[in-house]
């Protein structure tokens, strides 16, 4: 989560949803492929480091990640293949699905055989969308923490309703009245708390305690 205490400006973008990683073996080369989510260029670079540091023999770490709500901040390293063999390609598939926040390295060990131009292209750029897929995506967006309290004898009215609303509960503490929060997309802010009002009878009091970037998975299935 990336707090926007403003609220100002909010959009969501696209981004990975976990860490991955992937190997394939073209003509005795292993091309493995590392990605991961990175809200910041810290977090890339340490990325970077970590890879390396896993695979101190390898012939070449080629990596690229992309960075920013809109995306706008890009860096890419071809570590010694020829020149836009390696990590524009690995660039290239990040752009290409509008995936931001991310960084993706893509680890050779040499096998003897030369690829050729074309065929590290499709070397390198098949090893990053392989990784993105395990991955997934998902989508950071505009979402607020919600503060709530209400009798003890609805909770259960409530926790039946949230079942069907897009929402992520948080923590909650029973007495008399049962005080939690939960999580919503600001764009479904209105409804989701027209619909707990409504399960309620109007006794729920609910606030907006803060806004923030979440993520939330996309279903790649539809």
């Amino acid at each position: 989560m990336q707090s926007d205490p403003q609220g100002l400006n909010l959009r969501a973008f696209r981004t990975l949803a976990k860490p991955a990683e992937t190997e394939t073996v073209i003509k005795k080369s292993r091309f493995i492929g590392c990605a991961s989510p990175t809200p910041d260029e810290e977090a890339a670079l340490s990325f970077l480091k970590s890879v390396k540091a896993a695979h101190p023999l390898a012939s070449h770490h080629c990596h690229a990640y992309v960075l920013g709500a809109n995306g706008a901040a890009t860096r890419f390293s071809d570590d010694g293949e020829p020149s836009g063999t390696a990590g524009k390609p690995i660039l290239e598939v990040l752009k290409n699905q509008d995936i931001t926040n991310a960084c993706v390295v893509v680890v050779r060990y040499f096998g003897g055989t030369l690829l050729g131009r074309g065929g590290l292209v499709r070397a390198y750029s098949g090893a990053c969308a392989a990784a993105v897929s395990l991955s997934g995506i998902a989508t950071e967006e505009p979402s607020g923490i919600i503060q709530a309290d209400l009798p003890y004898a609805l909770w259960d009215k409530v926790q039946f309703a949230m079942k069907s609303l897009p929402v992520q509960l948080g923590e909650a503490a029973y007495s008399e009245h049962v005080s939690f929060d939960f999580l919503v997309r600001l764009k479904d802010l209105d409804a989701v708390m027209n619909a707990l009002t409504d399960a309620t009878e109007g006794r729920i009091q609910m606030d907006l305690a803060e806004r923030l970037y979440s993520q939330w998975l996309v279903d790649q299935s539809t």
